[in-house]
């Protein structure tokens, strides 16, 4: 008798027989440096849930919130020079959480690449837009100045900048009111793990990128 052939690997984006029908879409991404030591693992097809450790308290909530609302199993560990300034430890985050984005959907391969979410949190309300393009872009409208106890707000758009880097995508937050600063960072956060849930929605009619140049 012949023997069977060797079934072919799923292209990218795929159905994969071996792991519930989907490839398994997760990350585990390091970074040190002589201000920080950050790992994020990152599971893309999650529940929601979460371990976040920065020893920053208000950031560690918005991660949480951005991991709830997104249905993303994500872990963040961060060490950083918290003693000086959050700025190093906040940004370098969002550059490992970036990284770790982009190992977990290769080629940005069989999704739907676009996602949006108009979100209120009370009195605020946020507009985000997502384009997992390969191309990184952040434009920014709304004022996230002033602090929440400790924490200042504007070490935010740094994050998120650093993010949008390292993950290769085009964001738009886009707030478009709220009185109280801490209602207004929730929202920029749940919103963008809204978004960005819709965008990496698996599209089973997309082979390879959602492009006609065939390439990101």
């Amino acid at each position: 008798m012949r023997g069977e052939a060797p079934a072919a690997a799923p292209a990218e984006g795929a159905l994969s027989p071996n792991i519930g029908g989907f490839m398994e879409r997760e990350s585990d991404v390091k970074r040190k440096t002589q201000e920080t030591q950050i790992r994020v693992c990152w599971k893309l097809d999650g529940e929601g849930t979460y371990r976040i450790s920065t020893g920053i308290p208000f950031f560690n909530h918005m991660l949480e919130l951005f991991a709830r609302h997104g249905f993303f199993d994500l872990t963040v560990e961060a060490e950083g020079d918290i003693e000086i300034d959050y700025h190093h430890t906040i940004e370098d985050t969002g550059i490992t959480l970036g990284k770790a984005l982009r190992e977990a959907l290769p080629a940005f391969a069989g999704i739907r690449r676009f996602g949006h979410a108009v979100l209120p949190m009370d009195e605020a309300l946020c507009m985000v837009a997502i384009d997992l393009s390969g191309r990184p872009g952040l434009v920014w409208n709304g004022d996230v100045n002033g602090k929440v106890g400790a924490f200042d707000g504007e070490v935010i758009r740094e994050f998120f900048r650093g993010f949008v880097n390292e993950a290769r995508i085009t964001l738009h937050v886009n707030l478009l009111y709220g009185e109280n600063l801490h209602h207004r960072i929730e929202a920029i956060f749940k919103a963008s793990g809204k978004a960005l849930r819709e965008a990496v929605t698996r599209d089973e009619r997309v082979k390879g990128p959602l492009s006609t140049k065939g390439c990101l």
